[in-house]
This record gives C-alpha cells, structure tokens and sequence, in this order.
C-alpha cells in the first residue's frame, strides 16, 4: 500500500460492505433458526418412504446444515472486514499524526512516481539534525505502511481462502477476526516446511507440531494449506521417515506418537473436505500414489530398507476424523480391488497380499496394529463416515469379500465399526440428535449381513470376540424390523417404526443371526438391551396413544409381549446351548458387557436412538401426537427400564436373582423377561393414568411372555442346528 493510498484513504465504502454483511448475518441467522428448527425437524419427523426415504430426507437435511455454514462463513466475512477496516482506519490516523509531527518539525514527506515517497528537511532555519530526523519519519512511516499493507493482503488472502474452501455451497469456514485466520495459514506453512525435513525436528520443534496441529485439527483452512503445501507425495514420504525415526518408541515417546499421529490423522481428514482446485489435486494424487512404494532414508542406516506401499501409508493415516465422502469412495474402490485381487474364495489371500514382503517393515501405526493391512485403516475411517461406509458396503460382493476376510486377518473389530456406521447411520464418537431412519439401502445391508452370518457351513466363525458386540449394536439399532420379521404379516401398526424397508430382513436368516451373536456376551448385551429398550418404548407409545393401533390396548400388549418372549427366549437358548458346547462367558463377563451397553443405551434412548432407531408415532398420526410427547420419541419408560437392568434390581418373582445378572439357568432368563415386560407397563400405565388393570395387564404379559419363549424353542429347531437337540 503506498503513502498516498493509506494518507488520503476513505473507508466508506467498506463500512458500507460491512454493513451489507451485518444485515446478511441477520437474515442468515432467522434462515439457519428456521432450517434447524422447522425444516430438519419436520423432515426428521416426516414418514418417508420408497426413494423419498432414501433422497428427500438426506437433501433437506443437507440444505439445512448449508444455512448453518452459510450463517459461519458470512459472520466470518463481516468480522475479518470489520477487522480490517479498523485497523487500516487506526494506520491511516497513525500515518497523518506522524507527517503533522514532521512538518512542525521541518519535515516535509514527498511522494514519488511508483508509490514511493521521501522525507525532506527544509524551512529556514533548518532543523537541527535534519538529515537523521528526516531519516527517522521515514521509517516510522514506512513500518507503519508496512502494517497496513500486511493488514489488507492477509485480508485479501484470507477471505479468497475461505470462498475458495467449497465448490459449491458454503464451507462454513469460522473466524472471528482476520489475525486469527492469517495465523492459521501463516502455522500451516510453518509446519509444511518443518515436514519436508523430519529428520531435523528437533524435541522441541516436534512438541510445537503436534500442538498447532492439536489446535488447528479442525480448521479447514489450515488443514487444507497444510496439506497441499506439503503435496500428497510429500505427506506420504513425511509419514514413512516420521514412523522410521521414531519405530520401537515407548512410553512418554510411545504416547506423544500415539497423540501425533492421531492429530496428523484428524488434520488430513479436515482438509479433504476443502474443495479447492489444489486440494482436489491433492486427493486425486492421493489415491494416485496407492501403488507407489515409499522407502524412508531418515535414519540412513545401511542394508535397511524400511517402507511401506502407499495403501498402507494413507490407510494408517485414516484411523481418526471424518474423512470426505468422495474420496473414500474413490480410494476405497482402488484398495478393494487390490484387496479382492488375490484368487480363491471370498476374504482369502489378503494376509499374503500386504504382509509376505520381507521389506515392508515400517511400523506405521503406534499402537497395537502395524499398519500393513490397510484394510484396517480404511474400516477405521469408514467407521467415521455413515454415509461413505454404506457406499461401500452396498456392493454385497464387497461386503462378503470384506466380511469373510475377518476369518485370516485381524480386521474383524475394524469391520465391525465401519458395519455399525453403514447400516445405523451414525458414525463412530457422533452424538445423535434424534433417531436415524434406515434406509432401504441399509436394511439390506443389514439382510446381508444376518445372511453371511446364518449360514450353516461356516457363518458362526464370523462372530468373533472382536466383532461381536458390534453385530449386537447392529441388532440393538433393528428391533423394529427384527420384530416385524420375526411376527410376521399383519403386525405392522403394532411394531412401530420409520425404517424405509420395515419388512426387509428375512425370518430364518434373523433366527439364525440372533442366535449366533448370541453367544458372544457382548453380542448378547446389544440384542438384550435393544430389545428392552424398544420393547420398554413401544408400550410406552401404546398405552400413551391407544389410537395408534387400531385393535384393544390388551391386544397390541400381548403381541408386544410374546415378541419379547420369542427373541429374548432365541438369546436365552443360545446361551444354554453356549453351557452344553463349553463355550459359555463367564457371568463377570456376561454382566461388565451388559453395564458397557446400557451406558451408551442410557444417552440414546431419550432420543429413539436405543428404541432401534425409530420415531414411533405412525403415519397418519404424525401432526398431534409430536407437540405432545417431545418430537414423537418414546424414552422415558425405556430409560427406566435401563436403570433397572444396570442396577441389578431385584425382581418379584426372579428367583431372587437380578436381572438378567447371570442368566446361566434358563429360568433366570425368563423371569427376566417377563418382570422387565411387566414393570415397563406398569410404568406407563401411571405415567400416563391408563384405565388398563395392573394385576390383569401383569398376568396377560405373563402369559404372551411365556407363549413367544415355548415358541422360540420351536423357532430355532426349524431355524438351526444345536448341541440340545
């Protein structure tokens, strides 16, 4: 900026602009109220269906979340202008005071062609020292240029940086002056440089790393300037010399690894989700150095040869934050067709594929994995990624080569995460706002899913300990179509759900299915507690709205009840079966998986989430019902229904046993059942002054409880093989 620029400046018309700003701020900030508010929750709460459910609901919500990112990327606009304008307004003032002190002095400041200017000692008599005092303004005037114009070319920098962050739409981008955004981008080329050379980061230099990258994990501007300063090659190359240098780390050097690693992983995840010009060259070239064999020279030590193959490069940087949809897709299309290459029957071949190079001895991961299956990696961020995880998982092909693999690597637990995500919804670590509609496309998933693991020859091996509870959560987030499966045509009104395909999963295949996660206490944990708490929620809604269904108050509870008996008496088998086998967990097992999933139960049920997921009002009723029970969720009961099972409350009737507390003795199992039916009633006949009979209701629970128990016994004869028959 030149003198006569800064002296003779007039801001008008930028405190306009700021003004405009303002008034968009506001308008953006009644659109975003009304997007949360109006337009995402009626969506939440609309019954969608066919490709509406699958379509519609994701759009709007969509649309609304651009508001919210519209409203931070305008406030962060208005706010760096502002910022900007006060500042350069200060200089300005600073700039004319120190020509008015020259010229009473005998100073006069000359401006010159180019923007240039020079100060001139004159007037009679001289001023003393002329030629120093002259010097002396000149600089004091140049620092002072020198701040305004670093003032408006970080400004302009930082402002092109955040309209540049998305393609389409608003990044979101947030700032509240335009310092705060300069820094970041300022660290960012701080620690790309720092990166090209990580063989010279001394201790402190690499404790400074890992706090801006701690600090600025989440900022998509640093995150995005970062790693296209870097390059996708380079950000390989640096992680391969970092792992080389630090390979065999233990305990306060293991643990700073641990967290630099994780912070590294966080920061790559944000910046995929820049849609610049450079950084989509930079994922592109990502997934173009897949093949490329990175060999690290950092410790320099002869006759070594320390590296890794790109796949496991990107894949052990993958294990934390949520990375951009499209380019999962992208890469993980690329790394499972190099994961199903190898010949054979499906998930066969894979060890040998990543782990038979004798030079591949790069510990990428500094943890309990080494990072050369990359498989393990990419299940890792598909487990942060609903959306991209049932992109994956769709092609059933893909989702039997990924599921049988399990049986020769040590993926299961990976698998069992990135599974949960694409047929619930909800990424690992996110906290829900209210229940997630399954989708036709993730009902079948799950269908295919329950088909791999009912089959005879074989299917049972696919639940490990590793992934068990993960196919318990999976049928925790189902009890609705589980129940309608199991119940058959014509229970439709009664097991209340939004799923987009309530009829989707298959009656012998979710026998089978429940019967072999059963015998994984934590497994067992997830079906038990899903099927309280939906079976807790669901009399709830009934005996609150007996116009939901259609039939006596009595009826929908028998068949409520008898559903309960038939599922947890196919649990209660599978554990009996689990004692003749020798297979049977341990009872401190099988009550420390129940505590661990009624805790995480317990957050959920107040929004549908533990209730399998489902916002339990039915079509035709949507509108009344909601203003009156808190968006239409169903969770007191069921959060009480909790308690009791995690406290061990004694139960009339149980012999003496809590609930569900041991669960060795059939019995016990079936008391449980029936005493936790019977008190979620009886709970929500007070809660709600129901006119049914207490004792009545208590004894017609008892027995459709006992019915549906006789009947599972029956079930899993016809349905599976066991060591009882």
């Amino acid at each position: 900026m030149d003198l006569q620029a800064l002296a003779h400046g007039n801001f008008a018309s930028l405190g306009t602009a700021i003004d405009d700003w303002t008034k968009v701020v506001g308008y953006l900030k009644g659109y975003e109220k009304d997007a949360r508010q109006d337009l995402r929750a009626k969506a939440d709460r609309a019954r969608w269906a066919g490709v509406n459910a699958a379509v519609s609901r994701q759009f709007i919500s969509r649309t609304a979340g651009e508001f919210a990112d519209a409203l931070a990327q305008a406030t962060s606009i208005r706010d760096i202008l502002k910022d900007t304008r006060d500042e350069l307004v200060g200089y300005r003032n600073e700039l004319n005071r120190a020509i008015e002190r020259g010229r009473a002095k005998g100073l006069s400041v000359v401006s010159e062609p180019g923007g240039g200017f020079r100060v001139v000692a004159g007037g009679s008599p001289a001023p003393p020292d002329g030629d120093q005092a002259a010097k002396n303004l000149r600089d004091e005037l140049q620092a002072v240029l020198t701040k305004a114009t670093t003032s408006d070319s970080t400004a302009a920098q930082v402002l092109r940086a955040i309209a540049e962050q998305a393609d389409y739409g608003f990044s979101g981008a947030s700032y509240a002056d335009r310092d705060s955004a300069a820094e970041a981008l300022r660290r960012a080329d701080d620690l790309a440089r720092l990166a090209k050379d990580p063989e010279k980061l001394s201790e402190a230099e690499l404790k400074d790393f890992n706090d801006t990258l701690a600090k600025y994990k989440d900022d998509q501007l640093f995150s995005a300037r970062f790693a296209t300063r870097l390059g996708a090659e380079g950000t390989l190359q640096f992680w391969v010399e970092m792992s080389d240098l630090h390979m065999g780390a233990q305990g306060d050097d293991l643990e700073g690894m641990k967290k630099f690693q994780e912070n590294l992983s966080m920061t790559l995840a944000t910046a995929t989700l820049s849609d610049t010009d450079a950084m989509q060259a930079w994922k592109k070239d990502l997934v173009d150095q897949s093949d490329k064999n990175f060999v690290s020279d950092a410790a320099n030590k002869p006759g070594r040869v320390v590296g890794a193959y790109g796949y496991q490069v990107i894949s052990s940087l993958m294990h934390q934050g949520k990375y951009d949809t499209e380019f999962l897709d992208a890469y993980g299309k690329k790394l499972l067709e190099r994961d199903m290459a190898p010949a054979g029957s499906p998930g066969m071949g894979t060890v040998a594929l990543w782990k038979s190079d004798n030079h591949q001895l790069t510990d990428l991961n500094f943890g309990d994995d080494d990072g050369r299956d990359p498989m393990i990696g990419f299940m890792g961020a598909l487990s942060h990624n609903a959306e991209a995880a049932t992109n994956t998982f769709s092609d059933k092909q893909v989702l039997e080569h990924v599921l049988q693999s399990i049986k020769h690597t040590d993926r299961d637990g990976a698998v069992g995460h990135a599974l949960e995500a694409a047929v619930m919804g909800l990424g690992v670590g996110e906290t829900p706002t209210g229940p997630a509609p399954h989708s036709a496309e993730q009902v079948e998933i799950m269908n295919n899913v329950m088909l791999l693991v009912a089959q005879p020859d074989g299917g049972k091996d696919l639940v490990t300990e590793d992934i068990g509870g993960s196919f318990g959560n999976m049928a925790s987030a189902y009890m609705p179509e589980i129940s309608q499966s199991l119940a058959g045509r014509g229970a439709e009104t009664i097991f209340l759900t939004d799923s987009a395909a309530p009829s989707g999963l298959d009656r012998l295949h979710t026998t089978r299915f429940l019967y072999e996660v059963a015998q994984d206490p934590n497994g067992r944990a997830g079906i038990v507690m899903g099927q309280t708490v939906y079976t807790a929620s669901l009399l709830e809604a009934h005996i609150a709205h007996p116009e939901f269904y259609d039939g006596s108050s009595e009826s929908s509870i028998r068949t409520i009840a008898k559903s309960s008996g038939l599922i947890q008496g196919i649990v209660g088998h599978a554990n009996a079966d689990a004692v003749i086998s020798g297979a049977l967990a341990s009872e401190k097992d099988q009550n420390d998986s129940l505590k661990t999933q009624g805790d995480l139960m317990k957050g959920f049920a107040g929004v549908g989430i533990g209730a399998g997921a489902a916002y339990l009002v039915p079509q035709n009723m949507v509108g009344g019902v909601v203003s009156a029970t808190a968006g239409g969720y169903f969770g007191a009961i069921a959060g009480i229904a909790i308690d009791r099972m995690m406290e061990g409350q004694q139960a009339t009737g149980a012999l003496d046993r809590a609930i569900y507390a041991s669960g060795h003795e059939l019995n016990d199992y079936q008391e449980s059942v029936t005493s936790q039916t019977q008190e979620s009633a009886i709970e929500a006949i007070k809660k709600y002054g129901s006119e049914l009979p207490p004792e009545s209701t208590r004894n017609e629970i008892r027995d459709a409880v006992n019915e549906g128990w006789r009947d599972s016994d029956g079930t899993l004869e016809d349905a599976h093989g066991r060591p009882s028959a």
